[in-house]
């Protein structure tokens, strides 16, 4: 581990919480490891084009910037943080990369269509498409749970990540291109209190490997990262209580940090041509959820 890199025990990162959701990475007072400071490319994915939702900060912003290190021009979705955004773009440019920020409400279908059409219009090409954008606010127990906020968290979590693909498809297909889903370990385990995002992430997981048979002899493959507890401006907005313990109920004892599952969605869209309907677990070793 280099010496430059922050993994800090999950009671460090209590000082970060209450934000107001989604939450801002620039007000985070413990940032999270994002810039990929300490990753070696190895242009894996030299004249390419990736279009990723969810990019602005935490995880997308990330995979845009290992992507970018990778050789491929950046196309990202956000619709909160114009702070966040400028800053992605600008350490996705840093590498030499074009990059196009496009804020949009991937649950629109003009949103939609705009954002492909945009992406594949000002590169040529559309290779990977990385469905990231995720929704929990008001999620919670059965009886906290409203219709709204349940309709919203689906409309985002998985009718945006099918929409999405559907939008995409006729660039994917014509260079065998791909589609990575973020889902999440809650997916497979559940989690108390999360009933609607764990119910849609486990919707992700069937929607992966569903589409996977169906465009594997069409040359997309389709795959989902399942990240554990990684450290995001999306969970600054929980209590300092829950901020405090999270990460400690993973076999390495802490959370994760954005710049530890770039390698993973790399590894799917260069590396992978043999893997399709695969659901890749970077956990940090989970033990429970509770």
């Amino acid at each position: 581990m280099s010496e430059h890199e922050r993994r800090p025990a999950p009671q460090a990162l209590a000082v970060d919480h209450d934000q107001a959701a989604p939450g801002d990475q620039a007000r985070m007072r413990l940032q999270p490891d994002t810039d990929l400071s300490n990753y070696r490319a190895a242009g894996k994915l030299s004249g390419k084009a990736a279009l990723i939702t969810g990019a602005d900060s935490g995880i997308g912003r990330a995979v845009a910037i290992a992507f970018a290190l990778e050789g491929a021009d950046i196309a990202f979705a956000f619709n909160h943080s114009e702070g966040d955004a400028a800053e992605t773009r600008r350490l996705v440019e840093q590498t030499g990369r074009r990059c196009l920020p496009m804020m949009v409400d991937v649950t629109v279908e003009a949103d939609r269509r705009r954002l492909v059409a945009e992406a594949a219009g000002a590169f040529g090409r559309l290779d990977v498409l990385v469905n990231n954008a995720a929704y929990f606010d008001g999620d919670g127990t059965l009886e906290q749970i409203e219709a709204d906020g349940l309709r919203l968290v689906f409309e985002t979590n998985i009718i945006a990540y099918m929409l999405m693909a559907k939008a995409a498809l006729p660039h994917l297909e014509k260079v065998g291109g791909c589609i990575i889903n973020t889902s999440s370990t809650t997916s497979i385990l559940g989690k108390k209190g999360s009933l609607a995002y764990s119910s849609s992430k486990g919707a992700v997981n069937v929607f992966t490997k569903s589409l996977a048979l169906e465009l594997a002899e069409r040359g997309v493959r389709v795959n989902a990262v399942l990240p554990g507890p990684f450290w995001t401006p999306a969970i600054a907005t929980s209590s300092p209580e829950t901020v405090g313990q999270f990460g400690t109920f993973t076999m390495l004892g802490r959370a994760g940090q954005p710049e530890e599952i770039a390698p993973a969605y790399v590894f799917l869209a260069a590396d992978g041509s043999f893997v399709t309907g695969a659901l890749l677990e970077v956990s940090g070793g989970f033990k429970s959820v509770d």
